[in-house]
This record gives C-alpha cells, structure tokens and sequence, in this order.
C-alpha cells in the first residue's frame, strides 16, 4: 500500500497519564460538563499542531517491568524520530520510561526542584534525575525552577524550558460579583500552610463575622471559629463555590513550584480576586495590585489584612476580578499552555 508523503512524515504524540485516572472517562464528563478540558490540562488541544496525538494510562511498574527497561536502555534510543512521548510530571516520566519509551521523550517536574533543597543526596531526588537526564526536554510552569534543575541535571542533561499554566476559561467562566460575602481558600498540597491560612481567617472572622469563610483542605490542623472546613470537592462543587466567592485567599510555604497556582487561575478566570503567597516564579502570573494581592509566606496579619480590604471595598474587589479575568483571557487558557508546551517538546 502506497503512503503519501504528508502521511508518512506526521509527528505522533503520545501523552502519558497515571493508569489510575481514566482519560476516557474524563472526556465523557468532560462533555456532561462534569470536569474542565476533554483530556487533563487540555492536553488533547495538542492536535493543534497538525500530530497524531493520543493518550496512554500507565500504572505503577513492576520489578520484572524495570529489569526488561534496563535490558532495553543498554541501547540509546535515537532523538531525532518524529515518536513523540509526553509526561506531565517527573513521577509519570518513570512509568514513561519503563513501560511506554519513544524515540522522543519530555517530561515535566514540579515537587523535584524543592526536594533537592531538602536534600539532594536522596535516594528519591538521585532516581528521579536519572529519569529526567533520559529525556530530550523537561519543563516547569515555573520559572524559579529553570536554573536549579537546569544546575541538577548537568551541562550534558536534557535543556529546561518554561511555559506558563493555564486553565479552562470556559469551564470557570467569569461570574457576576458575590451576593452576600465569603472567603474561600481551596487546596491541600504539601507546600500548603493551614497554619498562616487559619491563623489569617481567625483574624478574618473576628473584624467581618458576618462573613462565610469555607475551606476545602483535608489537613490535620483544626479550623478556627467562624471557618467551615470541607475535605473534598468535585469540580462543578468547586466551579460554584468560586462563584459565590467575595475573595479567594490562599496560604503557601516558600517552594519553587509555584503551589497554588491552579487555584489562582480557577479563581481568577471566575472574576474572583485572590490573595495569596509571594512564592518565586509568581511575577509570571500575578501582579500585586493589578490581577491580585501578594503577602510575603507566614504572614497571618498581612494576609488577613488584605482580605478584610477587599472585603470592605466590593467594588475594587469586583475590577480587580475583571483583571484578573482579562489576564487569564490574554495569557493563562489552556490553549496557552499547550502552545508553550507544543514550543517545547518541538512540535513547531
């Protein structure tokens, strides 16, 4: 059979996600209206490009999977195929590497760069770089990592490349201003900090009780009076609870990885305005004053602060949503994302 040469010269992309989230699944709630992007972070928008793309779910490899990923290794691929693999964060890149290689492999990181201050000699930081010096690219969303594991890696790793996050403006369209005022904080991650974040919404409580304050965290560190803490929430219960947002107020430790970042941009593209962190690598996203208020890490009083300020002052706390809003339109949509990723895995 004859191949055209258009056909013959087509760049597949296969993107790599945990065997424990069922992408097709997710794209039939996606179009229940169930979930934000067809595919996780929107990455079935790839297609774009003009490569066939199509998604494979990896579970966790077994021993004999990485004894039969050490035979295979003893001879390098060759980089130049148009056999393109991507995973979205270094744990994944292992599953990638063991169970599904291509001639072309990029991986992102987000938890390694702040390992390595914690401990560089890890046995876990040492494995996962050795995963990351086996790929043609990696990349971060924050720029604060691009030196340190550009460092990690060696002049002879793979090059880091930054693009910037983004959301689904459509899922979390921008909404009204609130009826009545609430303060929300969303998120549990390793780099949060419910010690400032409660410390803050006590003070929060105290000068405004007549406001709501709901945060969905499942940390072990109690909530104060006047806050109503919830463990879990599905996303069209997240899309609505931003809805009815006055403030989103989000507490981070200092970390590189940008913590907290997809929450920010949720909120904002739903014309939420947003306190947060000053972590590094957040200029690339916030701008103090103008698309959201930044407080310096374990500052309780300066985070209540500027909450209780927008809280008295609706109407500045509405413009500077709508900025916000206007910013994830410019720069922060998932086609943004895909198109610095596109740039970075060398699809155009």
């Amino acid at each position: 059979m004859s191949v055209t040469p258009a056909t013959a010269t087509r760049t597949t992309v296969e993107v790599v996600f945990r065997a424990e989230r069922d992408v097709t699944s997710w794209a039939d709630r996606h179009a229940r209206g169930e979930v934000p992007g067809r595919w996780p972070y929107g990455l079935d928008l790839l297609a774009g490009t003009g490569a066939a793309v199509t998604t494979v779910s990896l579970p966790e490899p077994t021993r004999a999977d990485r004894v039969r990923s050490l035979v295979r290794s003893a001879v390098r691929r060759g980089g130049h195929g148009r056999d393109v693999g991507i995973a979205w964060d270094e744990n994944l890149a292992r599953r990638m590497l063991v169970l599904s290689p291509h001639a072309r492999m990029y991986a992102g990181t987000i938890w390694l760069t702040d390992a390595l201050e914690i401990d560089p000699s890890s046995e876990r930081v040492r494995g996962a770089l050795d995963v990351l010096r086996r790929m043609d690219g990696v990349f971060v969303n924050s720029r604060a990592q691009v030196e340190p594991l550009q460092a990690a890696l060696g002049a002879s790793g793979p090059e880091v490349s930054f693009f910037t996050f983004g959301v689904d403006h459509e899922f979390f369209a921008a909404q009204p201003p609130a009826e009545r005022p609430l303060v929300v904080s969303v998120g549990g991650d390793r780099d949060r900090d419910p010690t400032t974040l409660f410390a803050a919404l006590s003070r929060v409580h105290e000068a405004r009780p007549d406001v709501e304050i709901v945060v969905q965290n499942s940390s072990d560190v109690p909530a104060p009076a006047g806050v109503t803490k919830v463990p879990r929430l599905s996303h069209t219960e997240l899309r609505d609870l931003y809805a009815r947002a006055s403030v989103v107020a989000l507490a981070t430790r200092p970390n590189l990885h940008m913590s907290g970042l997809t929450v920010s941009l949720e909120s904002m593209a739903t014309a939420r305005p947003v306190v947060l962190t000053a972590t590094p690598g957040h200029e690339d996203y916030h701008r103090d004053g103008e698309t959201a208020l930044l407080v310096e890490p374990q500052e309780p009083t300066d985070l209540a602060d500027r909450v209780i300020g927008l809280l008295d002052a609706p109407d500045d706390a509405a413009a500077l949503g709508l900025r916000a809003r206007q910013a994830v339109e410019e720069r922060f949509t998932n086609q943004h994302l895909v198109d610095g990723m596109a740039r970075a895995v060398g699809l155009v």
